[in-house]
Formats: structure tokens, sequence, C-alpha cells
């Protein structure tokens, strides 16, 4: 039976992976109530669809950064792809290809940042970065992806800590120890550059170091994290490119707003003056339309992508992302948009229950 939806590949991934793999890539931080607000809060807002309009042609296709994507759907970072398919992260980097659509690569990778790029060099690719304590190996690690080609650096500001994952504890889960001896360095860089074996997160890292980011790199820098009109308008303050909406998946903070709850502040807070994005419980192309209606520019996937993976490798992750665009231009045709240009706020509107 051919899969539909996102949700059959949940189902499916859960099937196959390991109960620690699986526990790893669902879970969420202590009760998991942010984690299951993420999908739920979508659900309570209401399309407003406008007929009579010619949607015999509907064009996908938007910007970020300056760079044109095939539509507002592309992959967030996440960790240790490996976990869903032996390939990794080079599955995805060349479903992305295929795609015509951006994969941000994590700094918890399981595969080489060289590997990933030759494997689909002509991939979107924008780098996240946890920084770490110490300045020098930042600044070696963003030479590099400057390097290979990556066009952005996504600094994930929501982990200055490490949230509290109860189902990892439960299966004393060592990531570390286990694959991070085929983390994003080579083989020799590891054994001169430790950067991910020990893998350190500054703690201190704060608004202040943010100038020093910009100084030793030309690309544009976008906060993955921000939850609240008061950050995002510091981020506006620093001179940053862009934001990511996002509770790292319900991964960190629990009791925070749901990303699309959040999204709505933090728009009105920046008026236009850096490119929004969203991350957390999008699984159908009515969320796309619903995030980009409040303001995002894109959305980006994180679960589904690992669900993917562990169904078939690139190719299904290839079909994710199909599934999803096919289901966007159904609701943009539905809704009477012929554009992502079209696509704005009067098409929603906030249930009551």
């Amino acid at each position: 039976m051919p899969l539909a939806c996102l949700t059959d590949f949940e189902a499916h991934a859960r099937e196959r992976l390991s109960k620690s793999s699986w526990d790893y890539i669902e879970g969420g931080a202590d009760e998991g109530i942010t984690r299951d607000d993420n999908v739920a809060a979508f659900k309570k807002i209401r399309l407003r669809p406008r007929y009579l309009r010619d949607v015999s042609e509907v064009d996908l296709r938007t910007t970020i950064q300056g760079e044109e994507i095939s539509a507002p759907i592309c992959i967030a970072p996440t960790g240790f792809h490996c976990l869903a398919w032996p390939d990794g992260e080079m599955s995805t980097a060349r479903a992305a290809q295929a795609a015509g659509i951006c994969y941000i690569t994590s700094s918890y990778a399981s595969c080489s940042l060289e590997d990933i790029v030759t494997t689909a060099p002509r991939g979107l690719r924008w780098f996240q970065l946890y920084v770490h304590p110490e300045r020098q190996l930042n600044k070696q690690l963003i030479q590099r992806v400057e390097s290979l080609g990556f066009r952005a650096l996504v600094i994930t500001v929501d982990v200055p800590v490490l949230g509290n994952r109860r189902q990892d504890i439960r299966n004393q889960l060592n990531l570390r120890m286990n694959l991070m001896q085929t983390s994003i360095h080579s083989t020799k860089e590891r054994n001169s550059i430790p950067y991910h074996q020990v893998s350190p997160i500054s703690a201190s890292f704060c608004w202040n170091d943010l100038s020093w980011f910009q100084s030793i790199t030309r690309l544009p820098i976008i906060l993955k994290g921000i939850l609240t009109k008061e950050d995002a308008e510091l981020a506006v303050k620093h001179n940053v490119h862009g934001i990511i909406v996002s509770n790292h998946g319900g991964r960190q903070l629990d009791g925070v707003p749901a990303s699309i709850d959040a999204l709505t502040e933090v728009v009105a807070a920046v008026k236009g003056k850096t490119e929004v994005y969203l991350d957390g419980g999008v699984r159908t192309g009515n969320d796309v339309l619903k995030a980009l209606a409040l303001g995002a520019k894109c959305v980006f996937l994180g679960r589904p992508i690992l669900w993917g993976l562990a169904y078939k490798g690139e190719h299904g992750v290839e079909e994710v992302l199909n599934i999803l665009k096919n289901e966007f231009h159904t609701s943009m045709a539905l809704t009477g948009c012929r554009s992502v240009t079209e696509i704005s706020q009067d098409l929603i509107q906030f249930s009551r229950l």
C-alpha cells in the first residue's frame, strides 16, 4: 500500500527503528507538552478560502536569503541521520538537491561535511552551529563550511544547556560515544580538533558575541530558536539576516509555546527587517500554508525527514518532500492562491475550540 501522508511514514519508521533510536528521534523534553503542542496548534487554525480565481497554474517557488527554492519547504538541522539510514546525511543531501530546496546540515551530522558536499555538489546548504566555548574552534569550523560552499550560518540559541529528555536517560543513550567517531570532522581533523568528540556547548554565548561571529564570516547569520518579540527585536538590532522560530521540536524547555503560536509575535516584532522562518509541527500542506499566511518565509522539516530516511533512504526523503509539496499545491489552489506572494493572513482564522 503506498504511503499517502507524512504520518504514514511515521508509523513505518516506528516499526523499523530500534526502540532507543525511535525514542531519541521522537523524544521531547520532560512531559512532551511542547512537542505535542507543535502539531496540535496547527489544527486550531482554520482556513478562509477564496474561490472563482484562476488557479490553473500554481507557482510554489520562493526565495530564502536571495536563493530560489522550488517550494517553501526545506530541511531543518537534525543530528545522527545514520540512526535512520546507513548513508545518513548523504542521502538527505541528495534528496534535497533533487527537490531543489535548502538543507541545513547539523553540527551533529554523522557523515563528514566533505562527503555531504561531494555527494550533492549542487545543493543549497546552510550549516547549523552549536557555539563551542573556544572561539578558535568556532572560527576554524566556520572557515571550513565557507570553503565548502555552505551559504548561511544558522546559530542555535536555545541550547545553553541540554534539555531534560527522559527517554534518553531511561535508555542510557550515549550518542556521543557511539557516533561521534564519524562526526563532521575528517580523521585527521578529529585527531587535531576534537570539536565534537567532547562536544561542549557554550553556556555563556550571548548577544554581544554576535559581533565577533559577524567579523569572521561573510555568510549571512540566522538565529534558530527565537520565540519572543523581545529576542526578535534584539536580533534585528544585532543585524542578523534571519530568524527561525523554533522550540527545538519540544526537546529543550517544555511548556513554551508551539512554534506556530509564537510566529505572529516574532513576525510583528521584526517589521519586515529580516526574514522569518519556522520549524516544529509541520505535517501537512495546510500547515505550510498556515505558516506562510502568518508571516513565515519558509518552513523547515525535522522529524518527517528522518521518517522518510528510515523508510527508503534518499528516495524516502524525496517521497516525504513530494507529498508535502503536492499537498501544499492543493492547499494553495483550494484557497485561491496562484503564488506564494498571494498567501496572506486574510486566509486564516483561529478556532474558538
